[in-house]
């Protein structure tokens, strides 16, 4: 083989390694939609549980108008979730929400003297977050996304329920948190002194996956 010969399979040698080692780093730096302890780190396995309470200095709101003071504050407040599929990014990974819960609630609605309970009823739902989108909870196979609030009056407890379509959250990877912003709820059910609306405010954070080894934080790829 003359030299220019050997020089060009030489050179189509190369480029061949050159091609496959770029196909693997993209295929490697490309991850999945949902990874623990950084962006395009390991992947969330089916089946893992991910938790979070309310973020540092944060409470969970429901206002009885949109962007307005009065309704009810809730020192306390967290959910879980199980991962359903988590494909490469981009994609749609899915969760199932098992839990979610408010407490240590208080309230400056007319009439009321305080919170009872507040109840989150006809779980698990059904959720899915979008690489570079947002995160939407769904109702399940137990019925629509519905909350049971139980207010003291001076006249007893008076018992109000909601309902939402859907619910809509902002995952943001600078403190790994899930923020929900006016999320709209109408009432279902109750007396006429119960509020016709609900905004539903929250932001949680960080996120874990507790099914692994030192509960690492979860992005959103």
């Amino acid at each position: 083989m003359d030299k220019r010969a050997l020089s060009a399979a030489f050179g189509a040698a190369v480029a061949a390694v050159l091609a496959v080692t770029a196909s693997a780093s993209a295929t490697a730096s490309a991850g999945n939609v949902l990874t623990t302890g950084s962006a395009g780190g390991p992947a969330v396995a089916s089946g893992d549980v991910l938790s979070a309470s309310l973020a540092s200095g944060s409470q969970a709101k429901i206002t009885t108008t949109l962007g307005g003071s009065t309704g009810i504050t809730c020192n306390s407040s967290a959910f879980t979730a199980t991962v359903n599929t988590n494909p490469t990014a981009p994609g749609t990974a899915t969760e199932t929400v098992t839990a979610h819960t408010l407490s240590s609630c208080t309230t400056n609605i007319t009439g009321a003297t305080g919170v009872q309970s507040i109840t989150v009823n006809n779980l698990p739902f059904a959720a899915a977050v979008t690489s570079g989108g947002n995160l939407t909870v769904s109702a399940g196979a137990a019925g629509p996304i519905q909350t049971t609030l139980k207010i003291n009056t001076i006249l007893g407890v008076t018992t109000c329920v909601y309902r939402a379509g859907s619910l809509t959250a902002t995952p943001d990877n600078a403190d790994n948190s899930l923020g929900f912003t006016n999320q709209l709820f109408t009432k279902y059910s109750g007396p006429g002194t119960c509020p016709a609306n609900g905004y539903f405010s929250a932001k949680y954070g960080p996120v874990r996956d507790t099914s692994q080894t030192g509960s690492p934080v979860v992005f959103v790829n």
